[in-house]
């Protein structure tokens, strides 16, 4: 593993946008043009009709997250840039996939282990066929990424993901934030678990 390897991280910045036409548009280019490594990109309402909320997780080192931020602060539809680096969020992926249930087995016995394998994940079967299941899921990527490695032996007919976002947790302020952020260190105790994000068991 080289040293440039060994300092990318995984980023998760969020943006308040201008609900105007084009605005996603003018984001996915900046990035193309840049050749930042983003991972996921969502774009969603929120509590205020004139702005949408903008997530995205970015992989690369803290000078490609600063390019990040800059970048973003430079286009004017862009109200406001939340990092969430050192602060404590939560954040979901959903996940629909389409499972069969066919195999050298019979249909109800892999339903039946599908099934099981989905409340041990607390994922949600949401439709069921002859020969399938559709099952919806939120979590953590990694809880998600869990839950595909899983059930790929059964064969996974279609998967569509929504993509990451996130929210602070709590009554976080700025101020509390830019503490938190000089006094932990990588060594310090981490966030406040989330149940929904405990691994099965």
């Amino acid at each position: 593993m080289t040293t440039e390897e060994k300092h990318l991280y995984r980023h998760v910045i969020a943006a308040l946008v201008t609900n105007e036409p084009g605005v996603l548009a003018q984001v996915a280019s900046m990035f193309a043009a840049r050749g930042f490594n983003i991972d996921s990109l969502v774009v969603g309402r929120t509590e205020n009709p004139e702005l949408s909320r903008m997530t995205i997780v970015v992989n690369g080192d803290d000078s490609t997250l600063e390019q990040v931020r800059k970048q973003l602060a430079k286009l004017v539809a862009v109200v406001r840039i939340v990092d969430y680096l050192d602060a404590a969020f939560v954040e979901r992926d959903l996940m629909l996939v389409q499972v069969s249930t066919a195999g050298e087995n019979s249909p109800i016995e892999h339903r039946t282990e599908l099934i099981e394998l989905a409340n041990i994940f607390r994922a949600q079967i949401v439709d069921v066929s002859n020969d399938q299941l559709m099952i919806k899921m939120s979590g953590t990527e990694e809880k998600i990424e869990a839950f595909i490695d899983m059930i790929k032996p059964y064969g996974i007919i279609e998967m569509a993901r929504t993509g990451v976002i996130a929210m602070s947790r709590g009554n976080a302020t700025t101020a509390r934030k830019a503490k938190a952020k000089v006094a932990v260190s990588p060594q310090a105790n981490p966030p406040a678990i989330d149940p929904g994000d405990l691994p099965p068991g």
